[in-house]
């Protein structure tokens, strides 16, 4: 019954030390802190997306770069269910500003110590167990709505996911030196303390 319930030793092994990895650096970027979080949301403190953006580039260059080596593996693109994607990114926004944390982030901080985020830990694994029972009704109702498929911006521009990538690295260089002169500028301003 439960022969294919786990996977085997190494790919378990990889995953915990990813995680631990994930964690450790969600830890050390600030990001675990409530009042960074909130700080994004009340457009005062960046840290969230200066991390976000750096990792989206990266993984970016990574993938494309592994794969023009000529590393195969396959790219595993979601359908585009844009309704999907609007309703679950509205839910998903209220949560992360009531609780002060997302999936990721509130793991890492309950695993740091902080009481509050069990109760959103709980919350995030009662919310999956529900879309899983209510994804079929999700599917027939909801997901179909505006569903262009798997797109990608390459795909629904035409253009080479090179210019997506040379785009991405830009911002990652440029946005951070942006916002964190905006957190300066409204700090001196309001007078706060720069949390980094």
């Amino acid at each position: 019954m439960f022969e294919n319930f786990f996977a085997d030793p190494a790919s378990l092994f990889l995953g915990a030390f990813t995680g631990l990895a994930f964690g450790f650096l969600l830890q050390k970027g600030g990001v675990t802190r409530y009042e960074v979080i909130v700080g994004q949301f009340l457009l005062r403190d960046f840290t969230v997306t200066k991390i976000m953006g750096t990792a989206i580039a990266v993984g970016a260059v990574g993938i494309y770069g592994m794969n023009a080596l000529g590393l195969e593996f396959s790219f595993h693109i979601k359908q585009a269910a844009l309704l999907g994607n609007l309703l679950g990114g509205l839910l998903f926004g209220v949560g992360m500003a009531l609780l002060g944390y997302c999936p990721g982030t509130g793991v890492a901080a309950m695993g740091e110590g902080s009481r509050h985020a069990i109760f959103g830990v709980a919350g995030m694994l009662a919310g999956a167990a529900g879309y899983a029972e209510a994804y079929p009704v999700m599917k027939a109702s909801v997901l179909g709505v505006f569903n262009i498929g798997k797109a990608t911006l390459a795909t629904v521009t035409g253009l080479s996911p090179l210019w997506f990538i040379v785009i991405l690295v830009g911002a990652a260089v440029y946005v951070p030196i942006a916002l964190g002169r905006w957190e300066r500028k409204t700090a001196l301003i309001t007078g706060e303390k720069l949390q980094n």
